[in-house]
């Protein structure tokens, strides 16, 4: 199997772990960028599921990123995870700010 084939098929595999735990499941999102040490997955969901990919006390997360070291083991190739947290509202501006005063 290729390297492009084996991230495809990690990639398919933390997206469908993704969907099942969150709501929002049409908002799950997977980056992936090739790295000198490996391959990263940059995952995103919306915002209010962001805690179900992480779990209590990140334990959630670690178990998807095992999972992800296990497989990399078979592939020889090392892929980890990054879950990008995107705030639903956006901060004000500073300009806002003064007007509202």
């Amino acid at each position: 199997m290729q390297k492009s084939e084996e991230t495809e098929e990690m990639r398919t595999l933390v997206s469908q772990i993704a969907k099942a735990l969150v709501d929002a499941s049409d908002q799950v999102f997977i980056d992936s960028v090739d790295k000198e040490a490996g391959t990263v997955f940059r995952l995103r969901v919306a915002p209010e599921d962001v805690g179900k990919v992480i779990g209590k006390q990140g334990r959630t997360a670690r178990s998807i990123r095992t999972l992800l070291a296990a497989v990399g083991m078979k592939y020889r190739h090392r892929f980890s995870l990054e879950i990008i947290e995107e705030h639903s509202q956006p901060r004000a501006q500073s300009s806002n700010l003064l007007e509202a005063h």
